[in-house]
């Protein structure tokens, strides 16, 4: 059996305050979103701390999802980690998810792009992305993690784990600016 107590000991040790694993699906996503926003009002933070903390949870958890659609990665690979938690009065949102090892290189390479630039560069880069024209293959506009990074109060957080000779797990951990109510 799961102990609990050693599992509640370490997410009080490490401030987390909400913690998924499996397949992400609308509803969940939703549910969990009205969570993070009810707790981050009760707890007195200021509209900007919710909205990025918002804001960044669901650009993270729709990345993930998406990419998941459309990898035509197995059923098995298809579990996602997502945590939210509180260190040092800001918040982190973590998330991770199988991705094929054929798709690392890009994604390190527009991660690198993203984590050297400061907030015009972001903004250049965030226009320059509106304007491009669309991958017909793609669910977004690619404007993802640059959004995530634009709401950042630290450079993106991230890592690529070996899961088998198909699949890398990549972890993303987001860093957001804690305020309280003004």
């Amino acid at each position: 059996m799961c102990d609990l107590l050693q599992l509640k000991e370490i997410f009080n040790r490490k401030g987390v305050l909400i913690s998924f694993n499996g397949s992400l699906t609308n509803s969940i996503i939703e549910e969990i979103g009205n969570a993070i926003r009810q707790y981050l009002v009760d707890n007195k933070h200021g509209k900007g701390t919710i909205s990025d903390v918002f804001a960044v949870y669901i650009e993270q958890t729709q990345n993930v999802r998406n990419y998941l659609k459309i990898s035509g990665l197995e059923e098995k690979y298809w579990s996602t980690i997502l945590v939210i938690s509180n260190k040092d009065g800001n918040y982190q949102v973590s998330s991770g998810n199988s991705i094929r090892k054929q798709d690392v290189p890009t994604l390190l390479a527009r991660l690198e792009q993203i984590n050297n630039l400061d907030q015009a560069g972001l903004k250049k880069l965030y226009k320059e992305q509106l304007r491009k024209e669309r991958n017909p293959v793609s669910l977004g506009a690619g404007l993802g993690l640059i959004e995530i990074a634009r709401h950042a109060k630290e450079k993106l957080d991230y890592q690529f784990d070996e899961i088998d000779e198909n699949c890398d797990f990549f972890s993303l951990i987001v860093t957001i600016q804690g305020e309280p109510d003004a």
